[in-house]
């Protein structure tokens, strides 16, 4: 495993990633209503990233990907493609952004609620949301990779859903998925030790029904096996040399 330290130079440049990233995040939240299609919510994101940041969409082409983010909705775990599909009332929808401004990636993504959710979707959504803030929490010099798998998990099951086990967290910087893994399960006091400098995501996928998932024949689609609501946020995290730094604020939150 090879995890690069970032220099300070190099973390600016993954704050002015991360904050573009934000931004997109922000934006997009309007568009978010009943009859767009995912389709539409995509070129939207692509040309506010290329037109109007300079930036470009990590997706796009990565490994084959056809679009330029991530779309997910409702049982949809991960790594939706963006196509024809019109969002309906009570839909809820993950968008997954990553930037890359000057040679840097930011990554992030939220969940939208399309109208007014219902009692389970807003359920699951709120426990992956605090389950990514509980691990976010662990971050700081000397903790270990295991001590956020732990928060995340003990919390999730203990409101009796369940954490996505195939998928993870990734170091980022230079490359879109560097080193390390960063697992949403485990145990406290165990994996890697966290130094000042490195850059990775947190990104619990939680479901409200089992843990397993099934991958789609496009090779990129992952959904719940038992057709269970999946939810899923995302932040990139900086670790100082005093605790952390969530790179990918939106603009409520930096407030």
């Amino acid at each position: 495993m090879t995890v690069t330290i970032k220099t300070p130079e190099e973390q600016a440049l993954m704050r002015v990633a991360g904050r573009l990233t934000a931004d997109v995040l922000d934006m997009i939240e309007e568009y978010v209503r009943p009859g767009v299609t995912t389709a539409e919510l995509d070129r939207i994101c692509h040309d506010y990233i290329v037109d109007v940041q300079g930036a470009i969409p990590a997706p796009l082409n990565y490994r084959g990907f056809p679009k330029s983010i991530c779309t997910s909705v409702n049982h949809v775990v991960c790594h939706g493609i963006p196509g024809e599909r019109r969002l309906r009332a009570g839909d809820m929808i993950n968008i997954d952004v990553t930037v890359i401004k000057d040679g840097y990636h930011g990554d992030s993504s939220r969940i939208f609620h399309v109208g007014k959710p219902n009692i389970r979707a807003q359920r699951v959504a709120d426990v992956a949301f605090e389950a990514m803030w509980r691990g976010i929490a662990e971050v700081r010099p000397g903790a270990r990779l295991g001590d956020i798998g732990h928060a995340i998990q003990s919390f999730v099951e203990r409101q009796r859903f369940s954490v996505v086990r195939e998928y993870c967290g990734h170091g980022i910087g230079r490359e879109f998925h560097e080193d390390p893994q960063v697992l949403h399960y485990g145990r406290p006091g165990t994996g890697l030790e966290l130094e000042p400098g490195m850059t990775f995501t947190i990104e619990p996928m939680v479901n409200a029904g089992g843990r397993h998932v099934r991958l789609l024949k496009d090779g990129w689609t992952v959904v719940t096996r038992d057709h269970s609501l999946s939810a899923q946020w995302e932040h990139t995290i900086l670790v100082t040399e005093s605790g952390h730094e969530v790179l990918t604020l939106g603009a409520r939150d930096r407030e």
